[in-house]
């Protein structure tokens, strides 16, 4: 469907923002936090963040509900979320890179996340970069 996988995560967003002004923010931070919900897609999920770097929704673990994420590192001790909520301060949407651990391939690999701010909340998702 989409030659490169970033397109893919911009997609992934656009359809979890439309989501959400269907449904109303309660309904779908509880939905983009369903592990096994319509937002969850393999190495593909939804995680959003607020303006203060606290994750309010996360796809794959929802222990991360509530936590401060402002000052979580990548293995190279960059604060990627600081620069997504940096990022969208100035601007609508964006990219960021960073280096993440991929659990099924047991070692750290780039990622790329697509980042877009709706109201007070920024709703992102990010796919592995074999190719970096």
């Amino acid at each position: 469907m989409y030659e490169r996988p970033e397109e893919y995560a911009k997609y992934w967003v656009e359809q979890a923002i439309d989501f959400y002004k269907l449904v109303g923010k309660d309904v779908a931070l509880a939905e983009f936090s369903n592990t096994n919900g319509m937002f969850v897609q393999g190495d593909l999920y939804v995680f959003v963040l607020s303006t203060a770097g606290i994750m309010l929704a996360h796809g794959v673990n929802d222990k991360f509900v509530g936590l401060d994420f402002l000052a979580v590192k990548d293995s190279d001790g960059k604060a990627f979320n600081k620069e997504i909520v940096d990022n969208a301060k100035n601007q609508i949407s964006g990219w960021v890179k960073y280096k993440w651990y991929h659990p099924r391939r047991n070692k750290v690999l780039p990622k790329l996340a697509y980042f877009q701010k709706e109201n007070d909340l920024i709703f992102c998702s990010a796919v592995y970069n074999y190719e970096d």
